[in-house]
């Protein structure tokens, strides 16, 4: 009798246990989880990956893979990675990233013999939860010689969303030195960026039309829509038998909103309030921004990846969401 009841009492206790571990690996992969990893940061939500904040030895910070609603790689793999099938044009399209092509003159945007790098500096808070994950880094931007144009405080939060969608805010504040002004200039190249998956482009490699489309808040739509402004703008087409997209809203309160975009048939999707000379072919030096010395100017962006087009995802009202909400001090 006592064999009996120590070996349910066995039973139980080796139920118990796996209850519990089951229990603390469910509720460890609950909300936005973020592990630091050797050279870059991890992102899971609920336990899938997001995406990954790649920050040592790169020529400016960056996240790939960026993984959509129902796990959908939403960006281009190469030069990452070197998949059949890819056009491997733009070396420096690397999954979504925030630079410029002139700061005083330099190219922060290329890489090329004579492009300057973005050093990550250090991060001020990694922070999961279960509604929202929060990075908060810093960054020199760094010069041929080695001496620091500007620096960079980014806040990057990763919303707790339902499988359907994924939801990601980039802040990034840029800040001149002390004793002199920075100026980003009037240049195309730049500066909210993403480089899409190769499925979803308007135009595929042989040059025909592709399966993808582009829209914009204000209605303009596909090959119309480069160097136009608008509050939004929303890239979508076909990943895995499956229509996806990207919707990147321009905050009300950024400098120059509505901002242009420098949105490619090919792919490259990008929020740039800099390229006047480009987008409405003014003299060269009028899109020129100057941040005075020892002053900081602050950008933000709302990264809405949804499935199906814009009016099934409703990017119009989700954009008014944005504009309106107020985003909590970290």
């Amino acid at each position: 009798m006592r064999v009996k009841t120590f070996s349910t009492f066995r039973v139980f206790s080796f139920s118990l246990g796996l209850f519990v571990a089951s229990t603390f690996r469910m509720c460890a992969a609950e909300g936005v989880q973020i592990a630091q990893l050797e050279g870059k940061l991890r992102i899971e939500i609920n336990g899938q990956l997001f995406t990954e904040y790649h920050y040592q030895d790169v020529p400016r910070p960056y996240f790939y893979p960026v993984l959509g609603p129902e796990e959908l790689a939403m960006t281009r793999k190469w030069p990452m990675e070197a998949p059949p099938g890819e056009e491997h044009d733009h070396p420096h399209h690397r999954g979504l990233w925030y630079t410029h092509g002139e700061v005083n003159g330099l190219d922060f945007w290329s890489e090329t013999t004579n492009y300057c790098k973005i050093v990550h500096d250090g991060f001020v808070k990694i922070q999961s939860g279960a509604e929202r994950g929060v990075i908060i880094s810093k960054d020199k931007w760094v010069g041929h010689d080695g001496s620091v144009v500007c620096t960079d405080l980014r806040t990057l939060r990763v919303y707790n969303r339902p499988g359907d969608e994924r939801l990601f805010d980039f802040e990034i504040t840029l800040q001149a030195p002390p004793d002199k002004p920075v100026i980003l200039g009037d240049t195309k190249e730049g500066t909210m960026a993403t480089r899409l998956a190769e499925t979803m482009r308007l135009q595929n490699k042989d040059k025909k039309p592709g399966a993808g489309h582009i829209v914009m808040s204000t209605g303009v739509r596909d090959e119309a829509t480069w160097g136009k402004r608008a509050d939004w703008c929303d890239y979508y087409g076909p990943i895995n038998g499956k229509t996806a997209g990207l919707a990147i809203f321009d905050h009300p309160d950024n400098p120059r909103h509505p901002t242009w975009w420098h949105v490619r048939d090919y792919g490259l999707f990008a929020a740039n309030p800099f390229g006047l000379h480009d987008f409405e072919k003014e003299p060269k030096g009028t899109g020129d921004f100057q941040i005075g010395p020892g002053q900081a100017v602050t950008f933000r962006y709302r990264f809405y990846y949804h499935l199906g087009n814009e009016i099934d995802a409703q990017v119009a009202a989700r954009y008014n969401e944005y504009a309106h909400s107020k985003l909590g001090a970290e």
